[in-house]
């Protein structure tokens, strides 16, 4: 029987897995194919893949370095915020790490210890719980078989099985659908762009340089036409004044907005969830890395002594994340807001004037 599962091995989960896994015998389930160091589509995740500043303040508390094959140019010092209903630019100097997320994904893996046993390309189908630990039923390459842990950790993002299983009842975060492509890269264009229409969704969307491509990409309300309104963001951009080339990789998948306190849920009984299966993502934003780092470290804590007892101390530690997201959702007043985010924008506020030429 291990001590501890982690089911996902992202961000959280292998953070997670590196810091407990000398102290604890640890299972860690990942169901895509990582490492994966190749330059094709396959393993992806789909994420913008910026490092904000939060996010580079949690590497620095762990005491990583990037890896120079993680990263992918251009590196991003300007944020061009747009807001199209009111044709207002403007211009905000905020550095963020411009990295690949699959080879990322794979670099926070590889740092695992050899002590952890790591199944990856496998999936959790189900598990029971019993008075010692949990049964997971698990399939590797069609193989089922099954493990036994005495604690178990939901690292396994927005569509979390855990969170699903373990409170039915429990209020999700308010659902989207993130809608990204792959586009060829037509001209120089060095800034990480929000793009603001409420006519395509009342959150906002993105295009973020990638190498040779440029990301398109769009949180829309959930089962809200998200096809139809992602081709008018496309068509929006094209009126006005983008230009790229034909798309070559389409992807998707559920980002959750945490509007309220009880939508967050840290588990119970013997369970427990890290990042987005909890509900740890900005609802201003929808950055998550550094939640996962943050709600990975919590944990760590929670289990330094012992297993007994780990739910209430991590639920205490987490206290500073929900006030963070408190006022994260203050903040989304401001920036989601026309009347508001239109006076912040024309007022000039911390914006920075930027010549190309």
């Amino acid at each position: 029987m291990y001590d501890v599962a982690i089911i996902g091995a992202g961000p959280a989960g292998a953070t997670l897995a590196r810091l407990i896994g000398d102290r604890y015998k640890v299972l860690l389930i990942e169901k895509r194919q990582l490492p994966d160091w190749s330059e094709n589509f396959s393993s992806i995740k789909c994420c913008g893949g910026l490092l904000a500043p939060d996010a580079q303040m949690m590497l620095s508390k762990l005491g990583l370095g990037l890896p120079r094959s993680v990263l992918e140019e251009p590196q991003l010092f300007v944020v061009k915020s747009i807001d199209i209903p009111q044709r207002l630019e403007r211009y905000y100097q905020r550095h963020y790490i411009n990295m690949n997320r699959k080879k990322f994904d794979s670099w926070l893996l590889s740092l695992v210890p050899a002590t952890v046993d790591i199944r990856t390309h496998c999936r959790l189908q189900s598990y029971s719980s019993q008075n010692n630990g949990f049964t997971l039923s698990l399939v590797h390459q069609k193989r089922a078989f099954v493990e036994k842990a005495r604690i178990l950790i939901g690292a396994d993002g927005a569509k979390s099985k855990i969170r699903t299983r373990s409170a039915p009842r429990q209020l999700f975060p308010k659902k989207y659908v993130a809608i990204q492509e792959w586009v060829e890269r037509k001209n120089d264009f060095p800034y990480f762009t929000s793009i603001f229409d409420r006519s395509i969704t009342d959150y906002y969307c993105w295009t973020i340089p990638k190498g040779n491509y440029l990301l398109i990409g769009a949180a829309l309300p959930y089962q809200e036409k998200a096809a139809e309104k992602f081709a008018l963001l496309k068509a929006t951009l094209a009126r006005y004044g983008m230009t790229f080339g034909k798309t070559v990789f389409r992807e998707g998948t559920l980002i959750l907005r945490p509007v309220k306190q009880s939508q967050l849920f840290t588990g119970g009984q013997g369970i427990g969830l890290l990042g987005e299966a909890a509900g740890w993502i900005s609802p201003s934003s929808a950055e998550g890395l550094s939640y996962a780092f943050k709600s990975a470290l919590m944990m760590a804590d929670a289990l330094r002594s012992t297993l007994d007892g780990f739910e209430k101390r991590y639920q205490e530690k987490t206290r500073q994340l929900r006030k963070n997201i408190f006022l994260k959702n203050l903040k989304s007043i401001f920036i989601f807001n026309p009347v508001l985010r239109k006076m912040i924008m024309n007022s000039g506020l911390q914006s920075i004037t930027v010549r190309r030429r």
